[in-house]
């Protein structure tokens, strides 16, 4: 596994030419057909996991329940994945220039979701892809760099956006 990716990122597949993914768009919110039973006293939120066909052939691609893992907190304890709710891509073909989003709702301790960990492993054409690891949390706004200071400045998502801001400018020195 490579540096987290922060969310809101996109990253390419280099042994599916064109094919990229992202997680993006986490957000507080309540499932569509009502709270599980086991999420009681847990705060609800949703993300996004898109796969985008840049390439010049069409990928069939799978990204369903046990290919996406949530972490939370300081100490990386598993999210309630709502799998009921979700909505997962089960052997899509993406074309060249369409895309493909699976919607995961989950739930955990208010307190652990500004601190997030998601990992997303793919399978494209029946072989499994490395494993991607995307870091923010809930509430904050995505992509690098764009985390505000305050009083989140320990949490790991401003961590990352603070050393990727640090090699952007490093390189156009």
């Amino acid at each position: 596994m490579y540096e987290p990716n922060v969310v809101g990122d996109w990253q390419e597949y280099d042994e599916h030419p064109g094919l990229r993914v992202r997680v993006h768009r986490v957000e507080p919110g309540e499932p569509p057909r009502g709270r599980d039973d086991a999420a009681e006293g847990l705060t609800y939120f949703r993300l996004r996991v898109t796969v985008e066909n840049r390439g010049e052939q069409r990928f069939c691609v799978h990204l369903e329940d046990g290919q996406i893992d949530v972490r939370l907190g300081p100490d990386g304890e598993g999210a309630f994945i709502d799998w009921r709710n979700s909505q997962f891509v089960e052997g899509f073909d993406v074309y060249p220039l369409r895309r493909v989003t699976a919607v995961v709702h989950a739930a955990g301790p208010e307190a652990d979701l500004g601190q997030l960990d998601v990992q997303v492993q793919l399978r494209v054409d029946e072989e499994w892809t490395g494993r991607r690891l995307w870091t923010g949390g809930v509430g904050l706004p995505g992509g690098a760099g764009s985390v505000p200071p305050g009083p989140d400045h320990d949490n790991l998502a401003h961590q990352v956006c603070a050393f990727l801001r640090g090699q952007a400018e490093e390189g156009t020195a």
